[in-house]
């Protein structure tokens, strides 16, 4: 006979009472919302036993298992557990981490955003904080996972290096641009620095490969919103390499845990816990020739 055991289910963020407080739905943990086959089909048969039946894929690149009863928890804990797709989180901690798909399969991508996701998961998910903090990770300016929205948006930049003296002129970076930073001029090609934002796009366009690129960097943004008002990160630092990425998360997450309020977003307390004050940090921590200055994203 089986002993049950309380594996305190009914406590996990992940764990969210329906409008029905007779049920719950239960979020699983997917970092950067990668599933193989076999953990697929275990969440198929667990929502089969547990569940109604369905699944609901959520924006946070996980899904969810709705109407479970409440006398189900720790048995479904434990299957989901047993399938490598445990049970995520969602209150005043960091919840799952989103990435794009990254230099992994996308043709404009400057880094490995999949691989950040996946480490910064490894290190931080479901850290207990003062507020909810999500992560998310796009590989370029073109923030297909709308990492700017969140309270800390990694994303990857490439400010491009141009050669007059041996480009054609044919004007597929200038149709490309988005940001109007290429314009012709008197049959020249001129790169306009206000406006380039750094995405990198015109260096994977270039038909002849004459566009070159800075090594790509990694900007990193804090106390983005969705929700009600939505409003974009600041922007805190940009760096060149990935130990200083992750220097700066650690420095980011340890200071929000220190000093932000509860029952508030982090993006509407950033000056009164110190948001300056962290960015000399940062800077103080960083070596200066790994930090990059240059226009900010809007």
């Amino acid at each position: 006979m089986e002993i049950e055991r309380d594996t305190g289910m009914h406590t996990r963020g992940g764990v969210i009472t329906e409008r029905n407080s007779d049920f719950c739905t239960v979020r699983i943990r997917l970092p950067a919302g990668i599933i193989n086959p076999q953990q697929l089909s275990g969440i198929a048969r667990i929502t089969k036993k547990y569940g109604a039946g369905t699944a609901h894929l959520t924006t946070r690149q996980t899904m969810e298992i709705p109407h479970v009863k409440i006398e189900d928890l720790e048995k479904l804990g434990r299957a989901l557990e047993a399938n490598g797709t445990p049970v995520g989180a969602e209150r005043e901690e960091i919840v799952n981490i989103t990435a794009c798909p990254g230099t992994d399969r996308c043709r404009l991508a400057n880094i490995d955003s999949i691989g950040i996701a996946l480490e910064t998961d490894r290190k931080y998910f479901a850290k207990n904080m003062p507020v909810r903090v999500r992560i998310a990770v796009s590989a370029c300016p073109n923030s297909c996972v709308s990492e700017r929205l969140c309270e800390i948006g990694i994303t990857g930049v490439q400010q491009p290096i141009r050669n007059p003296g041996l480009c054609t002129g044919c004007g597929t970076c200038v149709n490309f641009c988005k940001e109007g930073a290429l314009v012709v001029k008197s049959g020249d090609i001129i790169l306009d620095r206000q406006k380039c934002i750094d995405c990198g796009n015109c260096i994977h366009i270039c038909p002849f490969h004459i566009i070159k690129g800075d090594p790509p960097a990694y900007l990193i943004t804090i106390g983005g919103k969705r929700g009600r008002h939505p409003k974009a990160g600041r922007p805190l630092v940009t760096v060149t390499t990935i130990e200083d990425l992750h220097t700066v998360i650690d420095m980011v997450v340890t200071w929000i845990y220190r000093k932000a309020w509860d029952g508030r977003l982090l993006g509407d307390q950033l000056d009164e816990i110190g948001f300056d004050t962290l960015k000399k940090d940062v800077l103080k921590r960083i070596q200066p020739e790994h930090v990059v200055s240059g226009p900010e994203i809007p």
